[in-house]
């Protein structure tokens, strides 16, 4: 065996272990004596390829070494491709981003659709909330438990809070898996249920005032977009991204694409009917539209004629209308919307559901408790069916008076 000298690859026992090197550190020692770092060599295509296998304090043996060479060889003697242990690793690490890379790309991927406000909140939930428990973490490190660290670490916050911080990590994960960043989840995500489900609508003396600000309101583009999510119960991304080719006057039609094109909450595009009222406003609005922004293809343009993410427009509304605090303008209108036509008496779930283009009938449930009329006639009706059953029944039958009359002869 040839002299060890620090710092220089030696054969550990070439008869017992061909191909394998090591080299004896003069900075690291294990059990008393020197560290030893072993290598794996074999040659590729006529060159030699030298791979890092790992220290004997680490646990690797020549052995181990040995049964890693061969898997080597094996595989370039099948024609496939070799990897060593440094390229593996480094590809793994490419197919398994931490959670802050994905988080960064994800976000960034978003792009214009990441200017609103909602947009904004989410940023922050991340990096307050996920990030520094584990932002640093790959993603396949995840586990139920890290779950649990959230939920303990926003202990004294409500439930939606704590739900809104867990959604926005699934998110993030689910982006990962989509862009090959990370593998899959081994496990399935459980957020907290939350129990706080609001309808919001207004009583007639808040909608007065909310309508005569409107009516005075000097940007008359911003005041017909909240009647128009009033009179249709269209999101607010769906009333932004309305561009010429969503009216069909002819057809009384209107095209629901949301903010990212890919139609309501990325669902499928779907159109809704138009109303009368509704078809005079958009009218007046693409008049008002063609004199300030000419070569806006959008109905209610932001700046410089582009597509609208936000309007600050409505907060000062709604504050000058006296509306309540908790009252979402946009969203509330379009549960207003919702209120109005089960309050009607006129209008079953899945018509509303229909109306709101819901995909879940689950949801639009919530309305359902807005139909005393409706509830009233059925629960009457109910007794007025069963309280006929119950005299049929109690009607004394033929046979019986028969037998009553032979039991007394």
């Amino acid at each position: 065996m040839p002299a060890r000298k620090n710092g220089l690859k030696y054969p550990v026992d070439s008869r017992r272990w061909p191909g394998i090197y090591a080299y004896d550190s003069d900075k690291r020692s294990f059990q008393g004596r020197p560290d030893q770092c072993l290598y794996l060599c074999f040659r590729l295509d006529g060159k030699l390829i030298w791979e890092k296998v790992g220290w004997k304090s680490e646990g690797y043996t020549p052995q181990v070494a040995a049964e890693l060479r061969a898997e080597r060889v094996k595989v370039a003697r099948h024609g496939n491709e070799v990897k060593t242990h440094k390229e593996i690793r480094q590809e793994k690490a490419r197919l398994d981003r931490t959670l802050d890379e994905i988080a960064a790309a994800y976000f960034e991927t978003r792009g214009p659709s990441m200017k609103g406000r909602g947009a904004v909140i989410d940023r922050y939930r991340y990096e307050k909330h996920v990030a520094p428990h584990l932002g640093r973490r790959p993603a396949s490190s995840l586990a139920p438990l890290d779950m649990n660290r959230i939920e303990s670490a926003m202990k004294g916050l409500s439930i939606t809070s704590v739900w809104a911080a867990l959604e926005i990590l699934r998110r993030v994960v689910n982006f990962g898996v989509k862009h090959s960043m990370c593998p899959p989840l081994p496990f399935k995500m459980q957020l907290p249920r939350k129990n706080n489900e609001v309808t919001e609508y207004l009583d007639p003396e808040a909608l007065q005032r909310l309508l005569s600000v409107l009516d005075d309101w000097p940007s008359p583009d911003v005041a017909r977009m909240l009647k128009l999510a009033m009179f249709t119960g269209m999101r607010r991304g769906e009333v932004f991204a309305l561009s010429d080719g969503d009216v069909d006057f002819r057809q009384g039609l209107l095209t629901l694409r949301g903010a990212d094109g890919r139609g309501p909450k990325g669902g499928v595009t779907v159109s809704v009917p138009m109303s009368e009222p509704v078809r005079r406003l958009l009218e007046k609005q693409i008049e008002w539209r063609d004199t300030k922004f000419p070569d806006s293809p959008y109905l209610f343009p932001g700046k410089e004629g582009k597509l609208r993410f936000d309007c600050t427009a409505v907060y000062r509304i709604k504050k000058k209308a006296q509306l309540p605090p908790a009252f979402r303008i946009f969203h509330g209108l379009r549960h207003h919307f919702a209120v109005t036509l089960a309050n009607s008496g006129e209008f079953t779930l899945d018509m509303i559901g229909e109306l709101l283009t819901h995909k879940d009938t689950k949801v639009t449930r919530r309305y359902a408790k807005f139909l005393p009329d409706t509830k009233r006639k059925a629960i009457c009706r109910a007794a007025e069916l069963l309280e006929t059953q119950t005299k049929v029944e109690t009607k004394e039958h033929p046979t019986r008076k028969i037998a009553k009359l032979a039991k007394s002869v």
